[in-house]
């Protein structure tokens, strides 16, 4: 069993429409809302340069899987897009499991009195928040890096089915 890594994490909710990003702070102790990025082409430069700014040691993206735990056309696309991500930067990408982290982000933002109307605009972050934190409580309790690192290679974009181009 390893310690907790020092150093700050950047987490990505990848959407069809918008991608929250939040970060961490060196400690792991708090997570908080960056941005919100619109998906599309210029998606991985605006990430690469919130990777720059920031200077995490990893990227955790939430891979929505199934309620039963299996990958579905989304969960698909997140890796295609973690494969483009991560032959594109330089620091480690990693896939977390991200199931109802939308859910918990809703309620947080519900009780802090934000309506379902201005949800819209803060949801994507706040679930980035989410991925974030169940990520670093994860690597606290078994001591190792959360979910599963990903290769450039892993999965080969297929236009075809929605992927993203290379």
């Amino acid at each position: 069993m390893t310690e907790f890594r020092i150093g700050v994490r950047l987490a990505l909710d990848w959407g069809d429409a918008r991608i929250g990003v939040a970060a961490c702070d060196r400690e792991g102790l708090l997570a908080f809302p960056v941005a919100t990025v619109v998906a599309g082409d210029l998606a991985v430069a605006q990430i690469a340069a919130l990777v720059a700014e920031h200077a995490p040691i990893e990227l955790i993206v939430g891979l929505p899987r199934s309620l039963a735990g299996g990958d579905g056309p989304a969960a698909q696309k997140v890796r295609g897009h973690a494969a483009i991500i991560a032959g594109a930067l330089a620091i480690p990408v990693r896939l977390v499991d991200e199931r109802l982290t939308t859910v918990t982000a809703a309620r947080r933002l519900r009780e802090g009195g934000t309506t379902s109307r201005q949800q819209r605009g803060r949801i994507d972050a706040a679930s980035a928040v989410a991925i974030l934190e169940h990520a670093l409580a994860l690597e606290r309790a078994r001591g190792e890096p959360p979910g599963e690192l990903v290769s450039a290679r892993q999965h080969a974009p297929d236009p075809g089915n929605g992927d993203p181009p290379a």
